[in-house]
C-alpha cells in the first residue's frame, strides 16, 4: 500500500470524526465548504459595520508547523496510539535533498491528502480562542481576517494572534500582515468595494485579474504558430473555471473590459498570421471587409495591435468569435 494511499486511508477515517469540531468560522479544505461562503460571510461582515480588517500572513505556515506542538493537539482528540504514531511516521518521513535522505521535524508535506486537514487541527485552537472573544473573522487555510470596528481594536487583535501563533510556533509575516480598511484589501482574489447607498459587494481583487491577463497573454502568444480555434480551445480550458470562481464579483464592466481586451488580442493574432499586406487584404475581403478597410489595414501590415481594433472590429466581430468557440466572461 502507498504512502498517498495510507493517507487517503487515514483521512477517509479522520475527517468525519475531527471536522464538525472544528470552528464554523473556518472554511478551507472541509466537506460541504467553499471559498465563496468564506467570501460571502466576509462581505457580510464588513456590510454590518466591521470595516477595517486584521489580515493575518502566516510565513512558509505548511513548511513550519511543528510536529511536536501538532501531535500534542492530535492527541487531545483522537484516543487510537496505532493511528497517532501512523501520523507521527508520516510527519517524519525524510526528504531527499541533494542526494541524501534527511529526517524532517517540522512542516508537513504538501500536496498530501492528509496535510490540510492536520493544518486545521492545529489553527483551529486560534479559531476557538477568536469565538471565545466573540470576534468576527474567516479562516481559510491558513489566510485570516479578523474584522473589527476600529484600527485601535484591530491592532489589540493582531497583539494577541502574535502570541497564539508564537505559541503554536508559527510565525506572523509582518511585511504581509495589515490592520487595514476591509475594502480594496484583497481575500481568496476577491476584495470589497462601497456601492452607492451603502452597499458592501464583491470585486475581482486588482491580484487577480493581473494574473488572469497573464495567463490570456501566454494563451493568445504570437509565436505559437497555433489557428485561432486552436487558441479558443485553450482558453476554453480556463476562462469558464476562472469565471466561475469569481461569479461573486459584481463588477459587469470589469468582465465587459476583459473580454474586449481579449478579443482585442485575437484580432492582433490573426494579423500576425497573415503576416503580409497582400495576405491581409485577401483575408479581410474573405471575411466581408469593405475594400477600403482591407487596404487600410493592410497598408500598416506590421502594426498588429495598433490594427486590431476599429476596423478590425467590423471584419472580426463578437459573432465571429462566439462561432469558433472564444468563451466569453459578460
Amino acid at each position: 500500500m502507498t504512502d498517498r494511499l495510507i493517507q487517503q486511508a487515514l483521512l477517509q477515517v479522520l475527517q468525519p470524526l475531527i471536522d464538525p469540531t472544528f470552528s464554523e468560522h473556518s472554511y478551507g479544505f472541509r466537506p460541504g465548504r467553499r471559498a465563496h461562503d468564506a467570501v460571502l460571510s466576509a462581505r457580510r461582515y464588513v456590510q454590518e459595520g466591521y470595516r477595517v480588517v486584521v489580515d493575518v500572513d502566516l510565513e512558509k505556515f505548511f513548511d513550519r508547523v511543528n510536529h511536536d506542538v501538532l501531535m500534542d493537539r492530535l492527541a487531545k482528540r483522537i484516543d487510537d496510539k496505532a493511528v497517532l504514531r501512523l501520523i507521527r511516521r508520516y510527519l517524519n518521513a525524510g526528504v531527499m535533498g541533494n542526494g541524501i535522505v534527511m529526517e524532517r521535524y517540522e512542516g508537513t508535506p504538501q500536496g498530501g491528502p492528509l496535510s490540510p486537514l492536520l493544518a486545521n487541527v492545529l489553527l483551529d485552537e486560534v479559531d476557538q480562542e477568536l469565538e471565545r472573544r466573540g470576534h468576527r473573522f474567516v479562516r481559510y487555510a491558513d489566510d485570516c481576517n479578523v474584522y473589527v470596528r476600529s484600527q485601535k481594536a484591530g491592532e489589540r487583535v493582531l497583539d494577541g494572534l502574535r502570541k497564539h501563533y508564537d505559541r503554536l510556533h508559527l510565525k506572523v509575516n509582518e511585511t504581509k500582515t495589515a490592520v487595514a480598511s476591509a475594502f480594496g484589501r484583497k481575500f481568496l482574489g476577491y476584495s470589497l468595494w462601497l456601492a452607492p447607498g451603502g452597499v458592501v459587494k464583491h470585486a475581482v481583487a486588482g491580484t487577480a485579474k493581473a494574473a488572469f491577463k497573464r495567463r490570456i497573454r501566454q494563451i493568445t502568444r504570437r509565436n505559437g504558430g497555433r489557428s485561432l480555434e486552436q487558441v479558443a480551445e485553450e482558453l476554453r480550458r480556463y476562462v469558464p473555471g476562472w469565471k466561475a470562481y469569481f461569479k461573486l464579483a459584481q463588477t459587469p464592466k470589469v468582465f465587459r473590459q476583459l473580454d474586449e481586451w481579449l478579443r482585442h488580442r485575437l484580432r492582433a493574432l490573426q494579423l500576425k498570421h497573415w503576416r503580409r499586406g497582400k495576405t491581409i487584404y485577401r483575408g479581410l475581403l474573405a471575411m466581408s471587409a469593405s475594400e477600403a478597410v482591407a487596404r487600410k489595414v493592410a497598408a500598416n501590415s506590421h502594426c498588429w495591435w495598433h490594427n486590431s481594433r476599429l476596423a478590425m472590429n467590423r471584419a472580426m466581430p463578437i459573432a465571429y468569435f462566439d462561432r469558433i468557440g472564444v468563451p466569453r466572461l459578460s
